[in-house]
């Protein structure tokens, strides 16, 4: 065996997980990742960022809801500066978490962005080079935003964006009714906006249990301004601080204007 027996490419739940698990096993592990810190996109810009928001989006909603109890907190006050801070905090203890345990498992975790050179090396950030026995591939996704999406410039946001929480917009449509769409347009909703939602198919959450997303729907219709299924957005131009936007569904197609955008339709995998 060489001195690098494993080498595990993107420091993401697979990947860490992997390096954690084959070093328990007495393997020298290698974990590469872009990233200062592991964690991945669950941790730095997806899953553990939106539900901290998630969180913050309950706590406003309960203390709505609380008026009906006889108790009334007024209406809250959203400072982004300060959520943005709690949420970056949440993400940087969790990710040194990480790399605390990658250390105790004498883990090497190295910072950089590597490259094949052969079925036995690879070349980390053009300069070092690393030779192992086995890889493992670990390389996640990233969203997709569609081509007539590109040129509308920075009012329309992915969901990594979308979580840097650039500002609470008046007026926010949500393109995709996924898991993603609903998590950040129920947060942005509960920050103020008024979120508007299209779907290309017949459904939200397509492919979920029925009996699950139906109280959900019931919900967010009371939370969303509106929800449009078997919609599509045909085209997006940026006017100044604003997108205009096309609609198109079985009733004919309708333009609108919306503060941003945000692109919810799927994401693909970091394998070229």
């Amino acid at each position: 065996m060489s001195q690098k027996q494993l080498l595990v490419l993107g420091a993401g739940p697979g990947g860490y997980a992997a390096a954690f698990y084959a070093a328990d096993r007495g393997m020298k592990v290698t974990l590469v990742d872009a990233r200062k810190n592991p964690g991945g996109v669950c941790l730095h810009e997806g899953c553990i960022p939106s539900k901290t928001l998630l969180h913050v989006a309950g706590l406003i909603g309960e203390s709505r809801l609380a008026k009906e109890w006889g108790v009334d907190f007024g209406d809250p006050h959203i400072d982004l500066d300060r959520l943005r801070q709690w949420k970056d905090g949440v993400i940087s203890k969790m990710s040194g978490g990480l790399a605390m345990l990658c250390k105790q498992r004498k883990v090497d975790y190295v910072h950089g962005r590597a490259v094949f050179k052969d079925s036995h090396t690879v070349t980390v950030s053009e300069k070092d080079t690393l030779t192992f026995d086995h890889c493992i591939l670990a390389t996640g996704s990233r969203p997709v935003l569609p081509s007539h999406f590109k040129d509308a410039g920075p009012r329309v946001m992915s969901s990594t964006s979308a979580l840097d929480l650039p500002e609470v917009p008046e007026r926010l449509l949500v393109v995709g009714g996924g898991y993603i769409g609903l998590e950040l347009g129920s947060v942005y909703a509960a920050l103020g906006s008024r979120v508007s939602l299209v779907e290309m198919t017949g459904e939200l959450l397509p492919g979920v249990d029925r009996d699950l997303v139906r109280p959900l729907q019931s919900k967010l219709s009371k939370e969303f301004e509106s929800i449009q299924l078997n919609t599509v957005v045909a085209s997006v131009v940026a006017e100044g601080a604003s997108v205009n936007v096309i609609i198109e569904n079985e009733t004919g197609t309708a333009s609108e204007t919306f503060d941003r955008l945000l692109a919810s339709v799927g994401r693909c995998p970091n394998s070229e």
